[in-house]
């Protein structure tokens, strides 16, 4: 996932871990033996498929030679399903099923990673691309976000193939390559395609949730978090205009003083929050394992919502659940200490709630700023995505395959707040996911992205079980 940040509070802001969808791991457990699957997720985080924002940064080499390690690590798949190279770096498989009346399924992830800050090597217990198994885990790069759920697609397949399972729907794996640029070189290329095809799915799972402990206070069991819809991504640039010359005669107001009033206005004035869509189904589905008097807050939300609304407002992870946020990322404006600058420019990055669009958020900024010597202007806009189905066969089906795998866990819809490649998918399936089974507790929410990413190697064990659970019910 490309940007979320996250961070767990107390009482209901707790739910900051809902924030966390791409920040995964789990408490360490000791495991007597090594299996060969977390051997084979050491050796892929040894590869530095790192997304550079820098083109000329990429490591081709890097990538295919990837590709060369999944062909040797999983010969089954290679040997029994159709592989496509899609644009020189993402891969596309197609395990043919045996009923073509029954629509497909998709399961899609990536394998690109994001770069490590230099000034934080020291930082990390284990070299980020080393690929180390130690104290239970599987440490490095992709660990998290996103190797493991790749691999452990190709591990379920691989192992159904050792069982002779045939499916009886088709089944297809797309493995993204650029989804930490936004996807649009490797899913958006792979999405076209299989649009190209008239290819229509029953359902699509993707990264995006994952299954958290200490969430809620009195809820004891975790939370699988699947989610059911992602937020949409908008960039407004904000310029403000005035007369320039020599800083030993400035004017009242600088081009940069107009453009901080602007900003502060920006910022004073949210879009407007509500409880609904996927945060009120979230609700609706914990509500019933907390404790008085959160369990009495959530469950009468026609009497306490405006308290239920200030209360999640104020933790930035709980408020982003419900409603679009803001967030200004950049500033640029004079070019010496002693000139005047006549324009100064402020980017500012949207994430759009279900419901709202890019021009929602145009006009809430422009009546915001009100200045008619600041332009405001939509320069981006991915729209949020649409709404599954959390009573669907297929959310159902999500479920029981984790009543299997994982029967601690309670499954809730949720809104991932990060994007997903999934967004290059939506409108080819009847209902699109976002969920891997990777356990999350408080301490792991900065790893991701962060510094000492790692997955639990008993965990990462589940995580193949659950893809196959998935597959057996999806294509029996």
């Amino acid at each position: 996932m490309r940007t979320t940040d996250s961070r767990f509070g107390g009482a209901l802001a707790a739910l900051v871990v809902l924030g966390a969808a791409f920040a995964l791991g789990a408490r360490a457990e000791e495991t007597p033996t090594i299996p060969a699957a977390a051997e084979r997720l050491a050796e892929a985080i040894r590869f530095p498929t790192i997304s550079w924002e820098e083109a000329d940064r990429f490591d081709r080499e890097a990538f295919l030679a990837f590709h060369t390690f999944l062909e040797r690590s999983f010969p089954r798949v290679h040997a029994s399903l159709r592989r496509e190279v899609v644009n020189e770096y993402s891969l596309l498989y197609t395990w043919q099923g045996e009923d073509a009346s029954r629509k497909p399924i998709l399961l899609t992830d990536h394998f690109d990673v994001v770069p490590v800050a230099e000034d934080t090597l020291d930082e990390w217990q284990q070299a980020p691309f080393a690929g180390v198994i130690a104290d239970g885990f599987i440490w490095g790069r992709g660990t998290m976000d996103d190797k493991s759920g790749a691999l452990a697609l190709l591990e379920a397949v691989e192992g159904l193939l050792a069982q002779s399972f045939a499916p009886q729907r088709t089944i297809y794996l797309a493995i993204g390559h650029d989804e930490e640029l936004g996807g649009d070189e490797g899913a958006g290329v792979t999405a076209a395609l299989l649009r190209e095809r008239g290819v229509r799915f029953d359902f699509t799972l993707d990264e995006g949730g994952a299954v958290v402990s200490g969430a809620v206070p009195g809820v004891e069991s975790p939370l699988a978090l699947i989610g059911i819809a992602e937020k949409g991504y908008v960039m407004i640039e904000v310029t403000a205009h005035a007369d320039g010359g020599h800083s030993s005669m400035p004017p009242r107001t600088t081009a940069i003083g107009r453009l901080a009033r602007a900003i502060q206005a920006i910022e004073e004035h949210p879009m407007p929050a509500r409880v609904s869509g996927p945060a009120a189904l979230l609700l609706d589905e914990i509500g019933e394992h907390m404790k008085f008097p959160l369990k009495t807050v959530v469950e009468n939300r026609w009497l306490f919502g405006p308290i239920l609304r200030a209360y999640l407002s104020g933790n930035p992870a709980t408020n982003a659940m419900i409603r679009t946020t803001t967030a200004v990322t950049m500033v640029e404006g004079g070019v010496k200490p002693n000139v005047l600058p006549d324009t100064a420019t402020a980017s500012v990055n949207f994430r759009l709630l279900p419901g709202d669009t890019g021009e929602d958020v145009l006009a809430h900024v422009r009546e915001a700023v009100d200045d008619d010597d600041v332009d405001v202007e939509l320069t981006y806009a991915h729209e949020a995505s649409h709404v599954a189905d959390p009573e669907s066969a297929s959310f159902e089906l999500l479920r029981a395959s984790l009543d299997e795998v994982m029967p601690d866990v309670i499954a809730a819809p949720y809104l991932s707040l990060g994007g997903t490649d999934t967004k290059h998918y939506v409108d080819l399936a009847e209902n699109s996911y976002r969920f891997n089974a990777l356990r999350a507790g408080p301490d792991d929410l900065t790893r991701a992205h962060g510094v000492n990413e790692r997955v639990a190697v008993a965990n990462y064990t589940e995580c193949i079980a659950f893809n196959e659970a998935v597959i057996r019910r999806a294509a029996e």
